[in-house]
């Protein structure tokens, strides 16, 4: 069955609005053309013609300045200083930049005993995390350590989050890991490996702090949330096949990160296998597999998921000490004492310089990334704003810092915080109470860790990173968007088939890609009549949408770009083409008149100026006459200041489409 979707009869009276007192201005000539034309009997209902208005001029310094204040002061930081006195407007600045200054002015005993709590429950997952993420980046353990005692007491002096509990966080340290290993062994050349990851670690600092300095944080949304997860996904599984070796108990094992390598290692060292390690390896990983069930399925219960992986730490190592087994490896003796300087580790000259410059803006997106990202999903819980821009200051002062304190690329984890969270944490002295643990463990409880197995480590990674894995969100991509899913898959195969840093790029390049061909190809449609109304929508979308004979209604979804003004041209020619095909196989009359509805053209440039020009000019030869409808308050401003506005005149622009098609539908055919 076809259903017939034009309009078979369509009339108005259009009425012009009153002359000015004192004006001899004659009505418009849409509304002259109207009445001489269609006797009364046909006319249905009024419609007043309006004139297109255009914004008060602005001067080019005032528009630039209007322009720069939206791309990097969407929030408008300095409003709250407005009308205050010069005392007030210093101790908004103390808060604006030292947070602890605001929530620490209202604190009280209530606060702190929550804040105890957390800190002393995120401590006790910060703890063998920080030893386990280290041993990711092929660091020493003890580095781990570091880098959950001084990151955490700056972050709780310039972040903004309440809720982020700050240390090394796995996909950061994997990457680092796999792209500093390429070019230098940790085994062979360890205090190289340490001076490039600590100089890696400044360079993300710096590249965050710049960020947030120059208020460029929307950098970071070229990630999308679809490439994020398949490259997420795939860096999990990764991940988890890299401790295949403590799980396994193997000694010579794949320096590679892609899963045929790994895969095909773990098959010809089987003869390394110990089955003490395997069977330890098993029942920690599916303890703690299931203490994350449990706390999953019963939140109140989230202690027994923070705990989980210290006590298995405890356990481990009794019973690794009785036993004393050389089938399995153990951590060894670590470095008591707080965090040593290493501002001279840091190297800014060589032939390493470009590596590590590299890897400290790949870690610095990446944990940029998760932080702010976990920072917004907590204060969204809690009813309370995140300012980017501080928290990419703060982080990246963060890490310069850590950089210099033996410290490794550090951010908001995302379990650490979830845990936090949980336990009830008020403010940021959570962060500082940890810090405080983790500095006693350092102090104190050092040799304790001599006889810890590295197998559980190993188990504890793949606990925290298999949540990394969301299959459910892959699968929302495929039901909303066909595309998103190819992003998604394709930074996973990426991440799982070749490299990391090839999942890495993979991402950037959808992601960027995605928007180029959004802006390049903009979603155009052909509009029709909604009966009843005086609407105009989508015939696709809306299958009651009649077309109105003789008139082509053109809708235009996106900003006209030098990028698509060309592509506008075409695919107007091509629904012209189309509509006359098909208005010549019914027997109907031809194309008259077409109609471009601008209400949804957000921006204009010279060049989408042009592209209309030249469209006018295409169908002028055709003797079609082009109108414009509704253009918003900056396109309608650069129309009247070029020669467009002229082209077109007044009498081709209209308040909207009803005005629009009306005025056609009343002047005589040529």
């Amino acid at each position: 069955m076809v259903v017939n979707n034009k309009v078979d009869s369509l009339s108005y009276d259009v009425e012009a609005p009153p002359a000015a007192a004192g004006s001899d201005a004659p009505p418009p000539p849409s509304a002259m053309h109207h009445h001489h034309h269609q006797p009364q009997s046909q006319r249905r209902e009024v419609l007043e013609l309006h004139k297109v208005s255009v914004p008060e001029p602005r001067t080019t310094a005032k528009a630039l300045r209007q322009r720069l204040a939206e791309v990097f002061f969407p929030d408008d930081p300095l409003h709250q200083f407005k009308n205050q006195s010069s005392a007030r407007r210093l101790v908004l600045a103390l808060h604006y930049f030292f947070p602890i200054f605001q929530w620490g002015s209202e604190y009280n005993p209530r606060l702190l005993r929550s804040d105890v709590v957390a800190g002393l429950t995120i401590a006790s997952l910060a703890i063998p995390q920080g030893i386990s993420y280290a041993k990711l980046a092929n660091l020493p353990p003890i580095i781990g350590l570091y880098s959950s005692f001084v990151p955490p007491l700056i972050y709780s002096l310039l972040g903004s989050s309440r809720d982020l509990a700050v240390g090394p966080v796995s996909i950061a340290s994997l990457v680092m890991g796999s792209m500093l290993r390429e070019a230098v062994s940790p085994d062979e050349q360890p205090i190289l490996y340490l001076q490039l990851a600590f100089t890696a670690t400044f360079f993300a600092g710096v590249f965050q702090a710049s960020l947030g300095f120059l208020r460029l944080g929307f950098i970071v949304d070229f990630l999308s949330k679809a490439t994020l997860t398949g490259f997420m996904g795939g860096a999990a599984i990764i991940v988890s096949l890299q401790q295949l070796k403590g799980l396994l108990g193997i000694v010579h094992f794949t320096s590679h990160m892609g899963f045929v390598d790994v895969m095909t290692s773990v098959v010809k060292r089987h003869d390394e296998w110990e089955w003490q390690t395997i069977t330890m390896g098993l029942a920690f990983l599916a303890i703690l597999l299931l203490t994350r069930q449990i706390s999953a399925r019963n939140p109140k219960l989230f202690w027994v998921s923070a705990g989980a992986p210290l006590a298995s730490v405890i356990i481990s190592t009794i019973l690794s000490f009785i036993w004393k087994s050389h089938s399995i490896s153990v951590i060894g003796m670590l470095p008591k004492g707080v965090n040593p300087p290493s501002a001279n580790l840091l190297t800014f000259s060589g032939s390493y310089v470009a590596l590590t410059i590299k890897t400290g803006i790949m870690t610095g997106i990446l944990s940029l990334t998760e932080g702010i990202a976990v920072g917004r999903t907590f204060a969204s819980i809690n009813n309370y704003q995140v300012d980017g821009n501080k928290e990419m200051m703060a982080i990246g002062i963060m890490n310069m810092a850590g950089s210099c304190a033996s410290c490794y690329v550090t951010t908001g984890s995302f379990s650490r915080s979830a845990v936090n969270y949980s336990a009830g944490c008020k403010t940021a002295l959570s962060n500082i109470v940890m810090a405080s643990a983790v500095l006693v463990t350092l102090l104190f409880l050092m040799p304790l860790f001599h006889y810890t197995p590295n197998v559980i480590l190993s188990a504890i990674i793949i606990t925290a990173v298999i949540g990394l894995i969301d299959v459910r969100g892959a699968a929302k991509l495929w039901k909303v968007d066909k595309l998103d899913f190819l992003a998604c898959m394709a930074a996973f195969l990426g991440v799982l088939l070749v490299s990391v840093q090839v999942g890495l790029a993979v991402a950037v390049a959808i992601s960027l890609f995605k928007i180029l061909l959004q802006v390049t190809r903009p979603n155009m449609v052909v509009k029709g009549l909604i009966p009843g109304t005086q609407s105009y929508r989508s015939v696709t979308q809306y299958r009651e949408a009649v077309r109105v004979p003789s008139v082509l209604i053109v809708g235009v979804e996106s900003a006209i770009y030098f990028a698509n003004s060309m592509y506008l041209v075409e695919r107007v020619m091509r629904f012209l083409r189309d509509e006359e095909e098909k208005a010549l196989k019914a027997n109907q009359s031809s194309i008259r008149c077409v109609v471009l509805d601008m209400s949804a053209v957000s921006a204009i440039d010279t060049s989408g100026l042009d592209a209309l020009s030249e469209l006018k000019k295409i169908l002028d030869k055709r003797h079609i006459e082009m109108v414009l409808a509704n253009p918003v308050g900056s396109v309608a401003e650069r129309m009247f200041n070029s020669a467009v506005g002229e082209a077109f005149g007044s009498d081709r622009l209209f308040f909207s489409v009803a005005e629009a098609v009306a005025a056609s539908q009343c002047k005589p055919q040529a």
